[in-house]
Protein backbone atom coordinates (compact mmCIF):
# COMPACT_ATOMS: atom_id res chain seq x y z
CA UNK A 1 0.00 0.00 0.00
CA UNK A 2 1.30 3.42 -0.90
CA UNK A 3 1.04 6.69 1.22
CA UNK A 4 -1.23 9.45 -0.81
CA UNK A 5 0.21 12.56 -0.70
CA UNK A 6 -2.52 15.21 0.60
CA UNK A 7 -1.45 18.82 -0.91
CA UNK A 8 -2.04 21.48 2.15
CA UNK A 9 -3.81 23.62 -0.18
CA UNK A 10 -6.66 21.72 -1.09
CA UNK A 11 -8.95 22.11 1.56
CA UNK A 12 -12.13 23.37 2.42
CA UNK A 13 -11.06 25.93 4.94
CA UNK A 14 -8.11 27.10 1.91
CA UNK A 15 -10.80 27.69 -1.07
CA UNK A 16 -9.51 27.90 -4.31
CA UNK A 17 -9.79 30.06 -7.17
CA UNK A 18 -12.73 28.15 -8.84
CA UNK A 19 -14.57 27.61 -5.59
CA UNK A 20 -13.82 31.68 -4.97
CA UNK A 21 -15.16 32.74 -7.94
CA UNK A 22 -17.94 31.16 -7.31
CA UNK A 23 -18.79 32.16 -3.90
CA UNK A 24 -18.36 35.84 -5.23
CA UNK A 25 -21.12 35.01 -7.92
CA UNK A 26 -23.14 33.62 -5.48
CA UNK A 27 -23.00 36.78 -3.28
CA UNK A 28 -23.51 39.28 -6.45
CA UNK A 29 -26.67 37.55 -7.02
CA UNK A 30 -27.70 37.88 -3.70
CA UNK A 31 -26.95 41.54 -3.60
CA UNK A 32 -28.64 41.81 -7.07
CA UNK A 33 -32.03 40.43 -5.28
CA UNK A 34 -31.65 42.43 -2.23
CA UNK A 35 -31.10 45.63 -4.96
CA UNK A 36 -34.12 44.55 -6.56
CA UNK A 37 -35.93 44.52 -3.30
CA UNK A 38 -34.55 47.83 -1.81
CA UNK A 39 -35.66 49.50 -5.02
CA UNK A 40 -39.48 48.11 -5.30
CA UNK A 41 -39.81 49.06 -1.65
CA UNK A 42 -38.38 52.84 -2.20
CA UNK A 43 -40.77 52.61 -5.36
CA UNK A 44 -43.79 51.80 -3.12
CA UNK A 45 -42.83 54.05 -0.03
CA UNK A 46 -42.76 56.86 -2.68
CA UNK A 47 -45.94 56.34 -4.76
CA UNK A 48 -48.18 55.88 -1.45
CA UNK A 49 -46.05 59.00 0.33
CA UNK A 50 -47.44 60.92 -2.73
CA UNK A 51 -50.85 59.35 -3.03
CA UNK A 52 -51.38 60.14 1.10
CA UNK A 53 -49.85 63.61 0.56
CA UNK A 54 -51.59 65.36 -1.81
CA UNK A 55 -55.51 62.76 -0.83
CA UNK A 56 -55.65 62.66 2.83
CA UNK A 57 -56.96 66.10 2.62
CA UNK A 58 -60.38 64.86 0.68
CA UNK A 59 -61.46 63.08 3.92
CA UNK A 60 -61.46 66.69 5.70
CA UNK A 61 -63.97 69.91 4.81
CA UNK A 62 -64.70 73.07 5.97
CA UNK A 63 -67.90 74.03 6.98
CA UNK A 64 -69.93 77.04 7.64
CA UNK A 65 -72.72 77.17 9.92
CA UNK A 66 -74.89 80.17 10.52
CA UNK A 67 -78.48 80.67 11.92
CA UNK A 68 -81.00 80.45 8.98
CA UNK A 69 -84.38 82.18 9.29
CA UNK A 70 -86.92 80.21 7.09
CA UNK A 71 -89.45 83.23 6.59
CA UNK A 72 -92.57 82.16 5.42
CA UNK A 73 -93.84 85.14 3.37
CA UNK A 74 -90.59 84.83 1.66
CA UNK A 75 -90.33 80.88 0.99
CA UNK A 76 -94.60 79.73 1.36
CA UNK A 77 -96.28 82.98 0.52
CA UNK A 78 -99.73 80.87 0.38
CA UNK A 79 -99.36 79.66 4.00
CA UNK A 80 -100.17 76.10 2.81
CA UNK A 81 -96.99 74.21 3.52
CA UNK A 82 -97.80 72.76 0.28
CA UNK A 83 -94.84 70.80 -1.40
CA UNK A 84 -95.90 71.92 -5.25
CA UNK A 85 -96.33 75.84 -3.48
CA UNK A 86 -92.70 75.63 -1.76
CA UNK A 87 -91.45 73.95 -5.27
CA UNK A 88 -91.78 77.75 -6.94
CA UNK A 89 -89.29 79.01 -4.93
CA UNK A 90 -85.96 78.81 -6.76
CA UNK A 91 -82.32 78.39 -5.62
CA UNK A 92 -82.19 81.98 -6.38
CA UNK A 93 -84.94 82.61 -3.90
CA UNK A 94 -83.00 80.51 -0.96
CA UNK A 95 -79.29 81.92 -1.83
CA UNK A 96 -81.01 85.19 -1.15
CA UNK A 97 -82.01 84.17 2.20
CA UNK A 98 -79.18 82.58 2.83
CA UNK A 99 -77.14 86.17 2.05
CA UNK A 100 -78.87 87.83 4.50
CA UNK A 101 -78.49 85.53 7.43
CA UNK A 102 -74.94 85.16 6.42
CA UNK A 103 -74.78 88.72 6.85
CA UNK A 104 -76.85 88.91 10.25
CA UNK A 105 -75.06 85.97 11.14
CA UNK A 106 -71.11 88.44 11.29
CA UNK A 107 -72.92 91.18 12.40
CA UNK A 108 -74.00 89.08 15.55
CA UNK A 109 -70.56 87.56 15.76
CA UNK A 110 -68.84 90.90 15.23
CA UNK A 111 -66.56 89.59 12.40
CA UNK A 112 -64.95 92.86 10.34
CA UNK A 113 -66.37 92.31 6.88
CA UNK A 114 -65.18 96.27 6.37
CA UNK A 115 -62.67 94.59 3.43
CA UNK A 116 -64.70 92.67 1.53
CA UNK A 117 -67.98 93.22 -0.75
CA UNK A 118 -71.34 91.31 0.20
CA UNK A 119 -70.58 89.69 -3.17
CA UNK A 120 -67.74 88.30 -2.22
CA UNK A 121 -69.09 87.43 1.78
CA UNK A 122 -71.99 85.28 0.13
CA UNK A 123 -69.21 83.61 -2.08
CA UNK A 124 -67.56 82.00 0.40
CA UNK A 125 -70.35 79.74 0.47
CA UNK A 126 -70.58 76.94 -1.63
CA UNK A 127 -72.46 77.23 -4.78
CA UNK A 128 -74.41 73.54 -3.36
CA UNK A 129 -75.53 75.53 -0.19
CA UNK A 130 -79.17 77.03 -1.69
CA UNK A 131 -79.51 73.58 -3.19
CA UNK A 132 -79.15 71.73 -0.13
CA UNK A 133 -81.19 74.32 1.69
CA UNK A 134 -84.18 73.76 -0.38
CA UNK A 135 -83.92 69.72 -0.36
CA UNK A 136 -83.88 70.31 3.27
CA UNK A 137 -87.14 72.60 3.18
CA UNK A 138 -89.21 70.48 0.69
CA UNK A 139 -88.30 66.93 2.59
CA UNK A 140 -89.55 68.75 5.63
CA UNK A 141 -92.07 71.96 5.08
CA UNK A 142 -92.47 72.15 8.77
CA UNK A 143 -89.42 73.74 9.20
CA UNK A 144 -90.43 76.81 7.28
CA UNK A 145 -91.28 79.84 9.72
CA UNK A 146 -88.50 78.55 11.94
CA UNK A 147 -84.78 79.56 12.28
CA UNK A 148 -82.79 76.40 11.98
CA UNK A 149 -78.98 76.09 12.39
CA UNK A 150 -77.35 75.20 8.67
CA UNK A 151 -74.53 73.66 8.52
CA UNK A 152 -73.12 73.83 5.06
CA UNK A 153 -69.43 73.84 2.68
CA UNK A 154 -67.37 76.24 2.47
CA UNK A 155 -66.35 77.34 -1.13
CA UNK A 156 -63.21 74.92 -2.34
CA UNK A 157 -60.99 77.59 -2.60
CA UNK A 158 -61.33 78.52 1.05
CA UNK A 159 -60.67 74.73 2.24
CA UNK A 160 -57.66 74.98 -0.02
CA UNK A 161 -56.48 77.62 2.44
CA UNK A 162 -56.83 75.90 5.27
CA UNK A 163 -54.94 72.71 3.92
CA UNK A 164 -52.11 74.73 2.52
CA UNK A 165 -53.31 74.42 -1.31
CA UNK A 166 -54.30 77.86 -1.62
CA UNK A 167 -52.19 80.58 -0.56
CA UNK A 168 -52.59 84.76 -0.52
CA UNK A 169 -49.64 85.10 -3.21
CA UNK A 170 -51.92 82.87 -5.28
CA UNK A 171 -55.24 84.05 -4.63
CA UNK A 172 -53.84 87.40 -5.77
CA UNK A 173 -53.75 85.30 -9.64
CA UNK A 174 -56.89 83.65 -8.55
CA UNK A 175 -60.15 85.04 -10.08
CA UNK A 176 -61.98 82.71 -8.02
CA UNK A 177 -60.93 84.22 -4.67
CA UNK A 178 -59.44 87.04 -3.23
CA UNK A 179 -57.00 87.80 -0.31
CA UNK A 180 -59.49 89.50 1.73
CA UNK A 181 -61.86 86.78 1.54
CA UNK A 182 -59.27 84.25 2.89
CA UNK A 183 -58.67 86.97 5.32
CA UNK A 184 -62.34 86.95 6.19
CA UNK A 185 -62.45 83.53 6.56
CA UNK A 186 -59.57 83.24 9.22
CA UNK A 187 -62.09 85.75 11.17
CA UNK A 188 -64.78 83.68 10.51
CA UNK A 189 -62.74 80.85 12.01
CA UNK A 190 -61.63 82.66 14.82
CA UNK A 191 -65.73 83.69 15.30
CA UNK A 192 -66.23 79.54 15.73
CA UNK A 193 -68.56 80.20 12.47
CA UNK A 194 -66.13 78.48 10.16
CA UNK A 195 -64.79 74.67 11.24
CA UNK A 196 -63.20 72.25 9.90
CA UNK A 197 -64.33 68.19 10.13
CA UNK A 198 -64.19 64.78 8.92
CA UNK A 199 -66.21 64.61 5.42
CA UNK A 200 -68.59 62.32 5.35
CA UNK A 201 -70.27 62.79 2.26
CA UNK A 202 -67.11 62.49 0.43
CA UNK A 203 -68.27 58.73 1.34
CA UNK A 204 -71.66 58.76 0.86
CA UNK A 205 -72.77 61.93 -1.22
CA UNK A 206 -72.82 61.83 -5.14
CA UNK A 207 -70.66 63.69 -7.73
CA UNK A 208 -70.95 67.37 -8.14
CA UNK A 209 -70.07 69.73 -11.06
CA UNK A 210 -66.90 71.74 -11.92
CA UNK A 211 -68.12 74.74 -10.02
CA UNK A 212 -68.62 72.36 -6.66
CA UNK A 213 -65.48 70.26 -6.44
CA UNK A 214 -65.99 70.33 -2.26
CA UNK A 215 -69.29 68.77 -2.87
CA UNK A 216 -68.16 66.49 -4.64
CA UNK A 217 -68.36 62.44 -3.36
CA UNK A 218 -68.27 59.35 -3.78
CA UNK A 219 -71.84 57.76 -3.28
CA UNK A 220 -72.28 56.71 -6.20
CA UNK A 221 -69.32 55.35 -7.70
CA UNK A 222 -69.60 53.02 -4.39
CA UNK A 223 -72.96 51.98 -5.58
CA UNK A 224 -72.41 51.02 -9.23
CA UNK A 225 -69.32 49.26 -7.95
CA UNK A 226 -70.87 47.10 -5.71
CA UNK A 227 -73.19 46.31 -7.94
CA UNK A 228 -71.19 45.14 -10.76
CA UNK A 229 -69.16 43.09 -8.29
CA UNK A 230 -72.48 41.65 -7.40
CA UNK A 231 -73.61 40.53 -11.30
CA UNK A 232 -69.49 39.40 -11.45
CA UNK A 233 -69.89 37.37 -8.30
CA UNK A 234 -72.97 35.46 -9.54
CA UNK A 235 -71.86 34.94 -13.01
CA UNK A 236 -67.98 34.87 -13.01
CA UNK A 237 -67.41 32.23 -10.16
CA UNK A 238 -70.00 29.66 -11.32
CA UNK A 239 -69.73 29.42 -14.65
CA UNK A 240 -65.97 29.90 -14.36
CA UNK A 241 -65.75 26.86 -11.41
CA UNK A 242 -67.89 24.86 -13.60
CA UNK A 243 -65.89 25.12 -16.79
CA UNK A 244 -62.55 24.39 -15.23
CA UNK A 245 -63.75 21.38 -13.35
CA UNK A 246 -65.23 19.87 -16.85
CA UNK A 247 -62.18 20.89 -18.59
CA UNK A 248 -59.55 19.42 -16.23
CA UNK A 249 -61.62 16.55 -15.05
CA UNK A 250 -63.98 15.67 -17.58
CA UNK A 251 -63.36 16.98 -20.94
CA UNK A 252 -61.11 14.89 -23.72
CA UNK A 253 -57.92 15.44 -24.38
CA UNK A 254 -58.43 16.63 -27.55
CA UNK A 255 -57.32 19.24 -30.67
CA UNK A 256 -60.88 20.40 -29.61
CA UNK A 257 -59.67 21.20 -26.28
CA UNK A 258 -56.18 21.93 -27.13
CA UNK A 259 -58.14 25.08 -28.81
CA UNK A 260 -60.06 25.49 -26.08
CA UNK A 261 -57.08 25.73 -23.49
CA UNK A 262 -55.24 27.43 -25.86
CA UNK A 263 -58.12 30.66 -26.09
CA UNK A 264 -58.48 31.07 -22.66
CA UNK A 265 -55.35 31.40 -21.77
CA UNK A 266 -55.07 34.50 -25.06
CA UNK A 267 -58.09 35.73 -23.26
CA UNK A 268 -56.51 36.02 -20.18
CA UNK A 269 -53.19 38.21 -21.67
CA UNK A 270 -55.94 40.12 -23.88
CA UNK A 271 -55.91 43.74 -22.95
CA UNK A 272 -59.30 44.99 -20.94
CA UNK A 273 -60.29 48.05 -23.22
CA UNK A 274 -60.64 45.18 -26.04
CA UNK A 275 -63.17 43.55 -23.73
CA UNK A 276 -64.59 46.82 -23.66
CA UNK A 277 -65.03 47.20 -27.35
CA UNK A 278 -66.23 44.05 -27.59
CA UNK A 279 -69.35 45.00 -24.71
CA UNK A 280 -69.70 48.41 -26.67
CA UNK A 281 -70.56 46.41 -29.50
CA UNK A 282 -72.36 43.59 -28.26
CA UNK A 283 -74.26 44.51 -25.31
CA UNK A 284 -74.82 48.14 -26.35
CA UNK A 285 -75.12 48.54 -30.17
CA UNK A 286 -76.90 45.09 -31.01
CA UNK A 287 -78.32 43.93 -27.93
CA UNK A 288 -79.43 48.08 -26.96
CA UNK A 289 -78.65 48.15 -23.10
CA UNK A 290 -78.22 51.45 -21.95
CA UNK A 291 -75.06 52.86 -21.20
CA UNK A 292 -73.12 53.91 -18.19
CA UNK A 293 -75.45 51.06 -16.74
CA UNK A 294 -73.92 48.72 -13.75
CA UNK A 295 -75.24 45.47 -16.07
CA UNK A 296 -73.70 46.24 -18.68
CA UNK A 297 -70.65 47.27 -16.79
CA UNK A 298 -70.54 43.92 -14.70
CA UNK A 299 -71.15 41.78 -17.86
CA UNK A 300 -68.15 43.27 -19.51
CA UNK A 301 -66.07 42.84 -16.42
CA UNK A 302 -67.35 38.99 -15.76
CA UNK A 303 -65.90 38.71 -19.36
CA UNK A 304 -62.91 39.99 -18.42
CA UNK A 305 -62.37 38.09 -14.74
CA UNK A 306 -63.23 34.47 -16.62
CA UNK A 307 -60.10 33.51 -17.89
CA UNK A 308 -58.33 34.73 -14.17
CA UNK A 309 -60.49 32.42 -12.35
CA UNK A 310 -60.73 29.79 -15.46
CA UNK A 311 -56.62 29.54 -15.21
CA UNK A 312 -56.65 29.51 -11.32
CA UNK A 313 -59.44 27.21 -10.74
CA UNK A 314 -57.87 24.56 -12.90
CA UNK A 315 -54.37 25.65 -11.18
CA UNK A 316 -55.76 24.42 -8.21
CA UNK A 317 -57.61 21.48 -9.31
CA UNK A 318 -53.93 20.24 -11.02
CA UNK A 319 -52.55 20.78 -7.58
CA UNK A 320 -54.49 18.34 -6.12
CA UNK A 321 -52.39 14.61 -5.97
CA UNK A 322 -53.40 12.14 -8.25
CA UNK A 323 -53.36 9.76 -5.58
CA UNK A 324 -56.54 11.09 -3.33
CA UNK A 325 -58.69 10.62 -7.03
CA UNK A 326 -57.00 7.11 -7.12
CA UNK A 327 -57.74 6.58 -3.15
CA UNK A 328 -61.20 7.61 -3.58
CA UNK A 329 -62.16 5.70 -6.65
CA UNK A 330 -60.09 2.22 -5.06
CA UNK A 331 -62.85 2.33 -2.77
CA UNK A 332 -65.60 2.35 -5.47
CA UNK A 333 -66.59 6.38 -5.70
CA UNK A 334 -67.90 7.11 -8.93
CA UNK A 335 -66.00 9.75 -10.67
CA UNK A 336 -68.27 12.89 -9.67
CA UNK A 337 -67.86 12.07 -5.71
CA UNK A 338 -64.08 11.53 -6.00
CA UNK A 339 -64.19 14.98 -7.59
CA UNK A 340 -66.78 16.74 -5.57
CA UNK A 341 -66.15 15.14 -2.18
CA UNK A 342 -62.14 14.77 -2.01
CA UNK A 343 -60.42 17.29 -4.66
CA UNK A 344 -62.79 20.00 -4.81
CA UNK A 345 -62.72 20.41 -0.61
CA UNK A 346 -58.92 20.37 -0.88
CA UNK A 347 -58.53 22.57 -4.12
CA UNK A 348 -60.95 25.48 -2.32
CA UNK A 349 -58.32 27.26 -0.85
CA UNK A 350 -56.73 27.74 -4.19
CA UNK A 351 -59.95 28.28 -6.29
CA UNK A 352 -61.17 31.12 -3.28
CA UNK A 353 -58.04 32.99 -3.81
CA UNK A 354 -58.28 32.90 -7.58
CA UNK A 355 -61.74 33.83 -7.26
CA UNK A 356 -60.83 37.16 -4.98
CA UNK A 357 -57.87 38.26 -6.89
CA UNK A 358 -59.87 37.72 -9.67
CA UNK A 359 -62.56 40.24 -8.63
CA UNK A 360 -60.00 42.52 -7.00
CA UNK A 361 -58.76 42.76 -10.31
CA UNK A 362 -62.27 43.56 -11.98
CA UNK A 363 -62.90 46.38 -9.02
CA UNK A 364 -59.84 47.84 -10.32
CA UNK A 365 -60.42 47.85 -13.82
CA UNK A 366 -60.92 51.21 -15.87
CA UNK A 367 -60.29 50.62 -19.40
CA UNK A 368 -63.69 48.37 -20.91
CA UNK A 369 -65.98 50.79 -18.46
CA UNK A 370 -64.75 54.06 -20.16
CA UNK A 371 -65.59 52.62 -23.74
CA UNK A 372 -69.55 52.01 -22.43
CA UNK A 373 -70.12 55.24 -20.94
CA UNK A 374 -69.34 55.13 -17.35
CA UNK A 375 -67.48 58.09 -17.76
CA UNK A 376 -70.46 60.41 -17.91
CA UNK A 377 -71.54 62.78 -14.97
CA UNK A 378 -73.98 61.29 -12.70
CA UNK A 379 -75.98 63.29 -9.88
CA UNK A 380 -78.79 60.37 -9.29
CA UNK A 381 -78.37 57.68 -7.44
CA UNK A 382 -79.32 54.42 -9.11
CA UNK A 383 -82.22 52.63 -7.65
CA UNK A 384 -82.51 49.36 -5.85
CA UNK A 385 -81.83 45.64 -7.65
CA UNK A 386 -83.07 44.52 -9.89
CA UNK A 387 -83.93 47.80 -11.35
CA UNK A 388 -80.90 49.67 -10.48
CA UNK A 389 -78.48 47.22 -12.15
CA UNK A 390 -79.84 49.57 -15.54
CA UNK A 391 -79.73 53.17 -13.91
CA UNK A 392 -77.08 55.09 -14.97
CA UNK A 393 -74.20 54.58 -12.40
CA UNK A 394 -70.08 55.35 -12.12
CA UNK A 395 -67.57 52.81 -10.84
CA UNK A 396 -64.63 54.16 -8.34
CA UNK A 397 -61.44 54.21 -11.11
CA UNK A 398 -63.67 55.74 -13.40
CA UNK A 399 -64.26 58.38 -10.85
CA UNK A 400 -60.99 58.80 -10.53
CA UNK A 401 -60.52 59.29 -14.33
CA UNK A 402 -62.82 61.56 -14.24
CA UNK A 403 -61.86 63.77 -11.29
CA UNK A 404 -58.30 64.11 -12.46
CA UNK A 405 -59.98 65.37 -16.00
CA UNK A 406 -61.49 68.59 -14.51
CA UNK A 407 -59.19 71.48 -14.15
CA UNK A 408 -59.93 72.50 -10.03
CA UNK A 409 -57.07 71.08 -7.78
CA UNK A 410 -59.31 70.32 -5.42
CA UNK A 411 -61.11 67.70 -7.79
CA UNK A 412 -57.15 66.24 -7.84
CA UNK A 413 -57.05 66.11 -4.11
CA UNK A 414 -60.45 64.56 -4.37
CA UNK A 415 -59.02 61.65 -6.81
CA UNK A 416 -55.86 60.85 -4.55
CA UNK A 417 -58.33 60.23 -1.65
CA UNK A 418 -60.42 58.06 -4.10
CA UNK A 419 -57.51 55.93 -4.88
CA UNK A 420 -57.01 55.84 -1.22
CA UNK A 421 -60.26 53.98 -0.71
CA UNK A 422 -59.53 52.39 -3.97
CA UNK A 423 -55.92 50.62 -2.69
CA UNK A 424 -58.25 49.85 1.06
CA UNK A 425 -60.23 47.79 -0.59
CA UNK A 426 -58.10 45.84 -3.05
CA UNK A 427 -55.56 45.30 0.03
CA UNK A 428 -58.66 44.04 1.78
CA UNK A 429 -60.08 41.92 -0.76
CA UNK A 430 -56.38 40.12 -0.96
CA UNK A 431 -56.29 39.54 2.97
CA UNK A 432 -59.56 38.06 2.77
CA UNK A 433 -57.81 35.90 0.36
CA UNK A 434 -54.96 34.93 2.14
CA UNK A 435 -57.54 34.62 5.41
CA UNK A 436 -59.45 31.57 3.20
CA UNK A 437 -56.58 30.04 2.03
CA UNK A 438 -55.03 29.98 5.56
CA UNK A 439 -58.66 28.96 6.78
CA UNK A 440 -59.57 25.93 3.99
CA UNK A 441 -55.89 24.75 3.38
CA UNK A 442 -55.09 21.34 4.12
CA UNK A 443 -52.40 18.92 4.11
CA UNK A 444 -51.93 15.54 2.78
Amino acid sequence: MTDVAISPTKSIYNPDARTRRRNAAEMRFRLYGLSAVVVGLVALVILLWSILASGLGSFSQAFITIDVPLTASVLDKSGTRDVEELKKVSTVGYGNVLRVALMEQLARDKVDTADVSEKEIFDLLSKEAPATLRNMVLADPSLVGQTIKFKTYANGRVDGYFKGRVTLESAKLDSNITPGQLLLAERMQDAGILTSGFNWDFFFGPDASDLRPEAAGLGIAFIGSAYMMLIVLVLAVPIGVAASIYLEEFAPKNKFTDLIEVNISNLAAVPSIVFGILGLAVFINFMGMPQSASLVGGLVLTLMTLPTIIIATRAALRAVPPSIRDAALGVGASKMQSIFHHVLPLAAPGILTGTIIGLAQALGETAPLLLIGMVSFVRSFPGAPPEGFLDPAAALPVQVYNWTQRGDPAFVERASGAIIVLLIFLVVMNLVAIVLRRRFERRW
